[in-house]
């Protein structure tokens, strides 16, 4: 039988309440403050404070050097705090950000980024302002709400379909509308959830499970298998409903172009795409420059690949379906004239990737990454190589949240 855990009732008792001022914000989007005890300085984490903030918090977890703990009331607060215009704010836990004025947002994401950078690159460098949002709410071209069966008795008809709640692995909050997902996605949402509801009430559903909504210009699915296209610029690509893609199609346009110039101005004649996916960086860049690959294990987004290259007539782009034990196998490319692009998952670089890259030796990297820690980490890697930091730009896909893409240029 599983033995709950005892409470570490050190520094502080289970649901003590205490006072204290707010000095940063981390990039997991929590306040972080301290508190003297036994003579030094304690730190505590809570959700949805700000920097300069004094507020009324309480304790629920003592860790060996630090405490967790829910705000209670902000008694001093920051002026830059503004209303959330979602009412499930402070209890969903897809938000962190929306008590705070979007400028802010953008300038508290770049000091996280250069903190990321000097504490775990070790390295001191400028980092560019945020590029942000085109649009601060209804951007997001995808969400995944969730939803449990119901147990034995339960009416399926109330069941919650939405997100986790904020601070919980298990427990869901009912989100009949989203506020950083697009209007057709919230017009369609209330329909998919009534179908899910009925067939759970008439026991359709024997344990939980995710529903799947994509916005593709205005066209919403709701099939994991149905193929999409999206337009960035001047490229319209097809992909699988379910595949990986960008999902805020407002500011993809500038992203892509970054990527793009950042590429070109390394001076190579040649670029790989690693992680390329359906194409989106590769058919991107394409124009500048004598000859693209794309890299991608999945044969399925390498197909769309290369019916996408066909049917915006990029002819100078190829791409190779790799195996994850010998990427570069199928590259004829000159590493001395090649600039590669990488997109990896949110766990970064593995090291068998690395090793591999490393061996290439291309001219110059792009890296793009969704978790700028994991981006920082594998810089050591890329240090350690030989590679020199050139430029950091962050841009803001995810408003409202943590959550931000960062592009770093090494040669």
């Amino acid at each position: 039988m599983f033995k709950k855990k005892k409470f570490n009732a050190h520094p502080f008792a289970y649901h003590q309440e205490i006072e204290l001022e707010v000095s940063t914000l981390t990039n997991l989007g929590l306040g972080l403050g301290r508190v003297p005890v036994d003579g030094g300085n304690w730190v505590v984490m809570l959700p949805f404070t700000l920097p300069g903030e004094t507020v009324r918090a309480r304790v629920y977890r003592n860790h060996a050097n630090y405490s967790e703990a829910d705000l209670i009331e902000v008694l001093k607060p920051s002026p830059e705090r503004v209303a959330a215009r979602c009412p499930l704010f402070g209890r969903c836990g897809g938000c962190q950000y929306q008590h705070l004025a979007y400028p802010a947002q953008l300038e508290w994401k770049r000091r996280q980024v250069a903190e990321l950078l000097e504490h775990m690159a070790g390295l001191e460098f400028p980092v560019e302002p945020v590029i942000g949002s085109p649009r601060e709410f209804g951007y997001r071209s995808k969400i995944t709400p969730h939803f449990a069966a119901p147990r034995a008795g339960e009416d399926g008809g109330g069941i919650p379909i939405g997100f986790l709640r904020q601070g919980s692995r298990f427990e869901l909050v009912d989100v009949p509308r989203c506020d950083i997902a697009t209007e057709a996605i919230n017009a369609r949402l209330a329909g998919v959830r009534a179908s899910v509801r009925e067939k759970a009430a008439a026991g359709g559903y024997e344990r939980g499970g995710t529903v799947l909504l994509r916005d593709a210009a205005g066209v919403v699915t709701t099939d994991y298998d149905a193929i999409v296209t999206e337009e960035v610029g001047s490229l319209r690509l097809r992909f699988l409903a379910r595949d990986f893609f960008q999902n805020n199609p407002f500011i993809l346009p500038a992203f892509v172009d970054h990527v793009r110039a950042e590429a070109a101005g390394s001076g190579a004649r040649y670029l790989a795409d690693c992680y390329c996916g359906s194409g989106l960086f590769a058919l991107g860049a394409a124009g500048g420059f004598e000859k693209v690959a794309g890299i991608e294990i999945s044969d399925s987004s390498v197909a769309f690949a290369r019916e996408n290259a066909a049917a915006n007539g990029i002819s100078n782009a190829a791409f190779i379906a790799g195996d994850a034990a010998n990427l570069f196998a199928g590259l004829d490319f000159p590493a001395a004239d090649t600039v590669v692009v990488i997109d990896p998952p949110r766990k970064g670089c593995d090291e068998s990737f690395l090793r591999q890259l490393f061996a290439f030796r291309p001219r110059a990297v792009v890296y793009v990454s969704c978790d700028p820690a994991t981006q920082m980490r594998d810089l050591r890697h890329f240090t350690a190589a030989g590679y020199a930091l050139r430029r950091v730009q962050p841009f803001d896909l995810f408003p409202q949240t943590r959550h931000l893409e960062c592009v770093i240029t090494l040669s």
